[in-house]
């Protein structure tokens, strides 16, 4: 395909594709690069004006206006509902008299969920892409481009195009062909074993535990769960991302997906944990309770998520960012990437010096966690 046939564009919002051609991009495999997340996103106001997140989304297109290549982009006004930490490199910029917001944000909003952020109907558009990024940045004068959760696969896309690449470490549960929970705590050490089964029974003790998905979920579970997501939001971001609408919308949208979790007293809900449901993947995204339950977060959170997991047959559970506590509930240690480009080269060289020690640091830590999982010798 020659260059004369494509077009790179950016829109105003993700909605302004067709879902059907966007979809076909983004694949089945993870929901948050999905059309109706990106456009629940928007359209209940999570993202867009006062947000400082301005969906800028980058496209190639055919002659015929097809879509054969996108990415989802956000002009960022703030550091904030990321997960991957620059805060240090904007204010090193600042401080030697740049301006290092707006930047241009490659993610699914608020989600340290790995995907795809190349969404390509070939491989061979990739630099065509990463370039209209930076076009972007340039003509607009935004300070950099962040690409945050990318696939390993995809990496090397980026590397080949300049971008400098970021390691962390998350933690995810691994199904090994587990019949049940049993099966699970049997590969675990005696002691370990004894303690998650302790927890479960403290965590659930006089409750109830429901799951609902698509059309079980109820407008007045959404105003439960609303409840649970504000007391959270406001301990740990001091607002909360997403807007009420935003839940209804992906009810709506996206039912058959959701896996919401809610922990009931009587006829009264408590707690609750929202996850999605890719083809191979859970992933957990938000929970909160009104009532504090001893190792009931971890219950909602991880080893109800495991049941569904092995249940449905899926590969893996990813919990989110951060969370070492995870390591003695059977999640591992994992490493998730990002990459960066960074117009001025100066600060790009200063960064990358900054990378380069950091990944030694990443590196250490990661073998570390390793050899502390829970699971016996030889498991």
């Amino acid at each position: 395909m020659s260059d004369t046939e494509l077009t790179v564009r950016i829109a105003s919002s993700v909605a302004a594709f067709d879902r059907e051609e966007w979809n076909a991009l983004g694949g089945k495999d993870n929901p948050f690069i999905s059309h109706e997340f990106l456009t629940t996103m928007e359209d209940s106001g999570s993202v867009g004006p006062g947000t400082g997140w301005e969906p800028a989304p980058i496209a190639i297109v055919d002659e015929a206006g097809r879509l054969l290549a996108a990415m989802p982009s956000y002009a960022k006004a703030h550091s904030q509902g990321e997960y991957v930490f620059d805060h240090s490199w904007a204010d090193a910029w600042h401080r030697a008299g740049g301006r290092y917001y707006p930047k241009l944000q490659i993610a699914a909003p608020f989600t340290p969920a790995t995907g795809p952020r190349l969404l390509l109907s070939d491989p061979s558009l990739a630099p065509h892409l990463l370039k209209g990024a930076e076009t972007v940045c340039a003509q607009n004068k935004l300070s950099s481009a962040h690409a945050t959760f990318i696939t390993p696969e995809q990496l090397p896309l980026f590397e080949a195009a300049g971008w400098m690449p970021r390691s962390d470490i998350q933690f995810h549960w691994f199904n090994r062909g587990y019949a049940g929970f049993d099966d699970f705590l049997a590969a675990l050490s005696s002691r370990k074993r004894k303690d998650l089964r302790k927890e479960r029974a403290a965590a659930t003790q006089g409750l109830t535990i429901r799951h609902l998905s698509g059309t079980e979920i109820r407008e007045e579970h959404w105003d439960a769960f609303w409840v649970f997501y504000q007391d959270t939001g406001s301990r740990k971001w001091g607002s909360p991302y997403l807007t009420r609408e935003a839940f209804s919308l992906l009810g709506e949208r996206m039912g058959e997906r959701i896996v919401l979790i809610l922990a009931y007293d009587g006829s009264t809900p408590i707690a609750g944990a929202l996850n999605f449901a890719g083809r191979d993947a859970l992933y957990g995204r938000y929970w909160g309770c009104t009532r504090e339950v001893r190792f009931l977060h971890f219950e909602l959170c991880y080893y109800q998520a495991i049941d569904i997991a092995i249940a449905r047959g899926l590969d893996r559970v990813e919990a989110g960012a951060q969370g070492g506590h995870k390591l003695a509930r059977g999640y591992e240690p994992v490493q998730t990437w990002s990459a960066h480009w960074i117009a001025d080269p100066g600060f790009r060289a200063a960064v990358a010096d900054f990378l380069e020690r950091e990944r030694e640091g990443i590196a250490s830590d990661q073998l570390y966690l390793g050899g502390r999982t829970p699971f016996r010798k030889g498991v």
